[in-house]
């Protein structure tokens, strides 16, 4: 099985960005454990970050 994480706008900065709010995980932090659990279930993980709307879609044209 392959999966595709993708993220969007403004997820770069989680963990600095109103950590109250959004709490103190960073993007880097979530897209490990997301490749340690795709590991563990033996899934093609494939994540994805842009601030640009283009290049998102740019992506998933290409997935």
């Amino acid at each position: 099985m392959r999966l595709a994480v993708i993220h969007g706008p403004n997820l770069r900065l989680l963990g600095r960005r109103e950590p109250d709010v959004y709490g103190t995980a960073t993007l880097g932090e979530i897209n490990s454990d997301l490749e340690a659990v795709a590991a563990e279930l033996g899934v093609e993980l494939e994540i994805f970050q842009s601030n640009h709307e283009g290049e998102l879609l740019d992506y998933l044209e290409e997935v």
